[in-house]
């Protein structure tokens, strides 16, 4: 389908391909499906491989779910460097890879070191995905078009979460009630159920695999490694003649901007650049350690203490899911229209009473729906605020010469600090029952509504400029 439409940086009419477009977008938001995806499928295998593996020990039991947290970091630490010298596409083909070849490891190891292995490289891909894919849409995507692509990502993200969530659940609902440890390690849910958990991302892995050697380099990594032909030739096919040569003469423009702008690592150590990379950082860790990625990677020990046997917790883990893709609706229709200080303040406190109150049914033994429901209404409230809208702030706060590395540090801070909650959950569950466990998180989200409250200014409507102005000048 061809269109046209006026370029908003040329004036000119852009004869957008929007069929292209769409394609090649979403064979890239493949990543996202897949991160998503991988990122969950543990917990629905949980409670079997800990049985195969005879997992006894709340450390054995946290690394196994952890361990990929070690690769994420990895991943993307080197998407950056190995992406701008071997180019966008062909570290997504990476990604693709290491997708399909670890999901048919994980599901075929015999041993718990093996797994672990496979589960660390899993996490390369995650990282790599989680930060090319939203990447190359944003570099291939006409402006007038970019929000709406590059959300897309995020849609995927959710989806790929969802889709993990009923395949679990699908393959051991007819497991008996009541069913005992011994039963379930020598049955074959598991010995084989959930290695098809895991076996079965490959098949996403390989269309997203094929899928990207039909996809163009991204324009803007040809300009930048001097193929300024063939860059201009994908512009070209992404929005007819015109557009590609006011898109190339856009892009060099930046390009000479960027070599201006040249920054290092050190200068975020100035005491006005080092202010907000403060505050980046603080919301980045305080969006995982709100601690809502529990509930997705320890549902069983979450259900199973709210009186749910393994049958009913894939079930309701499937319920999570949903209520996550619904609410991730929710927030982008309202995040350029409420704001983004709002939305934040809203998603801690509400958080912080639900956590209360989870903690409170766990203490007085009022288990079952009232937890389910607790659980889901803690979710939907994270969907449409702390979840996306972390993303939005931290990309918007950062003056511009300083953006990519201090991008790079939020990040990593964000996968530290999932490592941390991830790892530590099993230990404080034990130490503190579920009850005071949640009963922490709240806390936590207590402190994180009076950090919002006091040093995140709105940024709802202001250009990138205004925000530096505000936070640094």
């Amino acid at each position: 389908m061809i269109i046209s439409t006026p370029n908003e940086s040329s004036g000119l009419k852009a004869d957008l391909n929007l069929g292209y477009i769409w394609v090649i977008s979403c064979v890239a938001a493949l990543g996202g499906l897949l991160f998503g995806w991988d990122w969950v499928v543990i917990g629905g295998a949980k409670p079997f491989f800990q049985r195969y593996f005879q997992l006894t020990s709340e450390s054995q039991i946290g690394w196994a779910n952890s361990c990929a947290l070690i690769g994420c970091l990895v991943g993307a630490l080197m998407a950056g460097a190995l992406s701008d010298k071997f180019g966008r596409k062909w570290l997504l083909i990476l990604s693709a890879f290491l997708f399909a070849i670890t999901s048919l490891g994980n599901a075929l190891a015999e041993n718990y070191s093996i797994f672990i292995f496979w589960r660390m490289l899993g996490g390369v891909a995650i990282g790599l995905a989680s930060n090319l894919s939203p990447m190359y849409i944003a570099e291939v995507a006409p402006a007038q078009m970019r929000g709406q692509l590059v959300s897309l990502n995020q849609l995927t993200i959710v989806v790929g979460i969802l889709l993990a969530q009923l395949i679990n659940w699908s393959l051991v609902r007819n497991l008996p009630v009541g069913a005992t440890d011994e039963f379930i390690r020598t049955s074959w849910f598991g010995q084989q159920g959930w290695r098809w958990m895991f076996g079965l991302t490959a098949l996403p892995s390989l269309l997203f695999f094929l899928g990207m050697f039909v996809v163009p380099e991204s324009p803007r990594w040809l300009a930048k490694n001097r193929q300024p032909e063939l860059a201009q030739k994908i512009l070209g096919k992404i929005g007819g003649e015109n557009y590609g040569a006011a898109a190339m003469a856009e892009i060099n423009s930046t390009l000479a901007n960027e070599a201006i702008q040249h920054v290092r690592f050190a200068e975020l150590l100035d005491p006005k650049m080092a202010k907000v990379l403060v505050l980046g950082v603080t919301l980045a860790v305080f969006q995982q350690w709100c601690g809502i990625n529990v509930i997705f990677n320890y549902a069983e020990e979450i259900f199973k203490a709210a009186g749910y046997d393994i049958s009913s917790v894939l079930s309701n883990i499937a319920w999570t899911g949903s209520v996550n893709l619904a609410f991730t609706f929710v927030a982008l229709g309202v995040v350029d229209r409420g704001g983004r200080r709002p939305l934040m303040l809203f998603g801690s406190a509400a958080l912080a009473l639900i956590y209360f109150a989870m903690g409170f049914c766990y203490h007085q033994q009022i288990l079952g729906l009232p937890v389910l429901l607790l659980v889901l209404a803690a979710i939907g409230c994270y969907a449409m605020s702390l979840a996306p809208v972390t993303w939005v702030v931290i990309s918007e706060i950062f003056p511009n010469r300083i953006r990519g590395a201090a991008m790079s540090v939020a990040v990593c801070a964000l996968w530290i600090a999932c490592f941390i909650l991830t790892y530590t959950f099993p230990m404080f569950n034990a130490q503190l029952g579920a009850a005071g466990t949640f009963w922490l998180y709240a806390v936590i989200c207590l402190l994180g509504f009076a950090f919002i409250f006091f040093k995140l200014p709105e940024t709802k409507g202001k250009t990138l400029e205004q925000i530096e102005r505000d936070l640094v000048d």
